[in-house]
């Protein structure tokens, strides 16, 4: 029952933030909006015994990426009068792009209804396997992730430090 409960709470807390990221105005608002939905979204990971899934999203999404996004959108100079005059003249397109979308809820959920086969239910978390463990043997073992998951970290090695040197040449 309190698993139902705090799932609802963090999925209810990552639908409403996902909501207010597309209806804010100010970028920056938009942007911790999101980081809000990415953390509700790392709770669910964690509720659901994914503890890889849920240090993964909090490191990589909330912790680097969305540091970048708010760096760029501090770095970009955006005039955003002129680009809200552009799209005021077609808020028809988005009333209808927002008809299809609730259409298709609408059907996907009387689908739902009619009793198709849905997955199947996840074992307790006593016979679940340590997934974290699994998921390091996997990459650092000889079993062929080793070089490409080393190729992929000395990549973004050179794109940092790329990024760091064209910095420094603009101040």
């Amino acid at each position: 029952m309190l698993d139902r409960i705090v799932f609802d709470l963090f999925a209810g807390l990552a639908i409403l933030s996902a909501i207010l990221v597309v209806t804010r105005r100010n970028v920056i608002h938009s942007a911790i909006f999101l980081i809000t939905a990415l953390l509700a979204t790392a709770g669910i990971f964690l509720q659901l015994h994914a503890e890889f899934l849920f240090i993964v999203q909090i490191i990589l999404y909330v912790g680097g990426i969305m540091v970048l996004f708010v760096f760029v959108i501090m770095l970009v100079n955006l005039d955003v009068a002129l680009h809200q005059m552009q799209f005021r003249r077609q808020w028809w397109v988005g009333l209808l792009l927002a008809i299809a979308l609730g259409a298709e809820t609408a059907a996907a959920i009387y689908i739902g209804r009619l009793g198709l086969p849905g997955p199947e239910t996840a074992p307790p978390a006593s016979v679940l396997e340590p997934n974290t463990e699994m998921v390091g043997h996997a990459l650092f073992s000889a079993g062929g992730y080793m070089l490409p998951f080393e190729i992929a970290s000395v990549l973004l090695l050179v794109a940092m430090i790329g990024a760091v040197v064209m910095a420094k040449r603009r101040t």
